[in-house]
């Protein structure tokens, strides 16, 4: 009993004690009497020990245990189909807004927005470009083998929101907490397991000092980024090569702002429109819905114009009047504004004059404050930096819409009720129980906790098969990701023509019931006698366990 050992001294410090006050006894329930005087102060430990689990061990919590036990079994028998609960269950929207802060559209005058991942919409294939060359300029330029150039983009690997640890070389997915997710580390494309992670950090809590060693791929062009990362760590752990996990990231890193800046992936979009850029005219449609609203518009990205040019063109000007430029929706056109530096920069913007073929210094009208809203993909640059300027936000996350159809759908929400009740019955087996040796115990702990494994291992295979969900963790828990997310933007919604969805003139609130994330599904705190603070689908419990439970209390038919 490793809480009766802390409450008791330490061997050594027993050999000089020769009399126990009689309060000790009492509390003891006079389990000393029984002892020799020539006991070894560890064959007292031990006696004690023994006394403590005779009288914890007894037929009421034997009870409770076949109490467990019952509903356990009872519980399993539901879990052979999906129950009919399901199907009142509501269903979040997958083009729905969701609001972390209150916001009235109708004070909204200025409308911003990032040109990649938020108006322009990109297929697939662009993250096998970007991994393409920036695997090329690795080899070419900074000498990696040759046989890198086998390595191929693996879109089931990456998620959004992962940390790379330049120090050990691990890629990671953390909690809300910061802390690691027991199947989301992996070195190079190995998973570690329990045992291993222990042994690389000591914990799973990332600390303050280890947290300054970790980089965040947080926008969309991660993908790519963090898929090559772990390519290159693992073709050093099989080719048995020692390799700093710093200099890797440094070079994969190097190698992608290279493409970028260096205009190879520009180039290589606008060669091939129809295989990287996906036609848009619900996006034209909002842009003009706010133009005839009033709203003055402008677009801010770290693009080159020639970019974001080519792009526009292709994606929208065939929904317009023959004669009409894209241009002539935005008051206001910023490339290459060198995010996140914008926000707090001093510098005139360097504005070109097409009519003319001049460059020019000009000052613009100085928007600010709440009245302007940014629509963005990457946390920190289109986030963080506007927030912090005083801008409202709306976080622009395609894999939301996908991941919320995941949520609606029964199967997963099947596995998520199971994975609740199961949690609920460990919980209360451990409250009732501190410690115990009855074979009893161990085995409805040990069936408890292989379908509860079960459940996450299913749930987290419906979303990636290497790290799960964007914003969930196995164990329930909001990532990191969401941390951030919830930390900077005010809305957020898988694409900016959602809006569509709404009046310019609503309302957006905070629903009442929301303690992190708002797309996920909560009601009433205290369901089923858990709180609210965790990701519970508590009204089907509701409708399915605690029916169960009930059942279970009543008498049976003879």
């Amino acid at each position: 009993m490793a809480s009766l050992r802390r409450l008791l001294p330490s061997c050594s410090s027993l050999k000089g004690l020769n009399v126990l006050r009689g309060e000790a006894r009492a509390e003891l329930g006079g389990s000393f009497r029984g002892l020799s005087s020539i006991c070894s102060p560890e064959q007292k430990v031990l006696k004690l020990e023994e006394d403590w689990r005779s009288e914890h061990d007894g037929p009421g919590l034997n009870d409770e245990i076949a109490k467990i036990r019952r509903e356990f079994d009872a519980a399993k028998k539901s879990f052979l189909k999906i129950p009919e609960a399901l199907k009142e269950m509501p269903k979040m929207n997958p083009k729905g807004i969701y609001v972390n802060k209150n916001m009235r559209l109708d004070n909204i005058q200025v409308y911003g927005f990032d040109y990649d991942y938020t108006l322009a919409h990109y297929s697939a294939n662009l993250q096998s470009l970007i991994y393409d060359l920036a695997k090329q300029h690795m080899v070419n330029e900074f000498r990696y083998p040759e046989i890198c150039m086998n390595f191929k983009y693996d879109p089931s690997f990456p998620i959004r929101g992962l940390y790379y640890d330049k120090q050990k070389g691990c890629l990671l997915k953390l909690d809300f907490f910061g802390s690691i997710e027991p199947d989301g580390c992996y070195f190079g494309r190995r998973k570690l397991s329990r045992k291993e992670i222990n042994l690389v950090y000591g914990t799973r809590h990332i600390g303050r000092d280890q947290a300054r060693g970790l980089v965040g791929l947080m926008d969309f062009f991660c993908f790519s980024e963090a898929c090559l990362i772990a390519d290159m760590v693992q073709f050093f752990v099989d080719a048995k090569l020692e390799f700093d996990a710093c200099y890797i990231y440094e070079d994969v890193n190097r190698a992608i702002q290279h493409v970028h800046r260096s205009g190879l992936v520009h180039r290589g979009i606008l060669s091939d429109p129809h295989r990287y850029l996906v036609k848009n005219g619900e996006m034209l449609h909002f842009l003009k819905m706010l133009k005839e609203k009033g709203k003055k518009l402008f677009l801010l990205t770290n693009s080159p114009f020639y970019f974001v040019d080519g792009g526009m063109q292709f994606m929208v000007e065939e929904y317009m009047d023959c004669g009409d430029s894209w241009r002539e929706l935005f008051d206001v056109v910023i490339a290459k504004a060198n995010k996140p530096d914008f926000y707090t920069s001093e510098h005139p913007f360097r504005c070109y004059d097409s009519e003319n073929d001049t460059l020019a210094f000009t000052k613009i009208t100085k928007w600010n404050g709440p009245e302007v809203i940014y629509f963005g993909d990457h946390l920190f640059s289109d986030l963080r930096g506007p927030s912090k300027a005083g801008w409202r936000t709306a976080a622009i996350i395609h894999e939301l819409e996908n991941e919320i159809h995941i949520q609606n759908d029964d199967r997963y929400r099947f596995e998520q009720a199971k994975f609740h009740i199961i949690q609920e019955l460990l919980g209360r087996l451990h409250a009732a129980v501190v410690s115990s040796q009855s074979e009893g115990f161990k085995s409805l702990l040990e069936e408890l906790n292989e379908e509860r494994q079960k459940a996450r291992l299913i749930m987290k295979r419906m979303f990636n098969s290497s790290f799960g969900a964007t914003f969930l963790t196995d164990t329930g828990q909001e990532s990191a990701f969401a941390y951030h997310i919830h930390q900077y933007a005010d809305v957020y919604t898988s694409k900016p023509e959602n809006f569509l969805l709404y009046q310019p003139e609503a309302w957006l609130h905070v629903p009442f019931d929301i303690k992190i994330m708002p797309h996920h599904v909560k009601t009433k705190v205290g369901v089923y006698g858990v709180g609210s603070r965790h990701q519970v689908l508590w009204w089907l419990l509701f409708k399915t366990s605690r029916l169960l439970t009930e059942n279970l209390s009543k008498p049976a038919l003879m």
